[in-house]
């Protein structure tokens, strides 16, 4: 029988790990069941975000209003039963392409699961919902401190446009 060192332990669990979650992963629609858990990662998102602050009832709230409307997909990703990542989209109508695109609201996977292709098939699940009802786009906002968010998108080929968010509090 032959030893392992502990470097070689780790590359034998992390390459089981990953068998086992492209194996395992379930990319569905969410559900009111999985409130809590899509809040948490609401939490962990928002800490990133320097123009947010999380506040679990009303982001709860938020969840709920997208639960109910047609217009929007709220998606999870389930590993062994447990949310580990989620993404939400709303279909806005837009002038400049003469119909509807989507808006990508948040796009988050738990920490412990980033780099293993979790919010890229989330993404993929929400473009092809975004197809089904007829929008030529997608778009959305990032935190321009969030270098691996970026990036992210970057690498799936999403392009930087000119515009500048600006919003208004009531």
């Amino acid at each position: 029988m032959a030893w392992k060192t502990a470097s070689q332990l780790k590359n034998i669990w992390l390459f089981e790990r990953n068998l086992l979650s492209e194996s395992c992963l379930n990319i569905r629609a969410a559900a009111s069941r999985d409130l809590e858990a899509m809040s948490e990662l609401l939490k962990e998102l928002f800490s990133l975000e320097a123009d947010f602050s999380f506040e679990r009832s009303r982001q709860q709230k938020g969840l709920e209003l997208m639960l109910s409307q047609g217009a929007a997909r709220l998606l999870v990703a389930e590993e062994a039963g447990r949310v580990i990542g989620m993404c939400s989209g709303q279909v806005v109508v837009s002038t400049a392409e003469g119909g509807p695109s989507v808006l990508v609201e948040d796009l988050v996977v738990r920490e412990d699961w980033r780099g293993k292709g979790v919010g890229k098939k989330l993404l993929h699940a929400l473009y092809e919902w975004s197809r089904k009802q007829g929008a030529s786009r997608l778009q959305l906002l990032a935190d321009q401190d969030n270098e691996s968010a970026l990036s992210f998108y970057q690498h799936l080929s999403w392009q930087k446009t000119r515009l500048v968010c600006l919003r208004k509090l009531q």
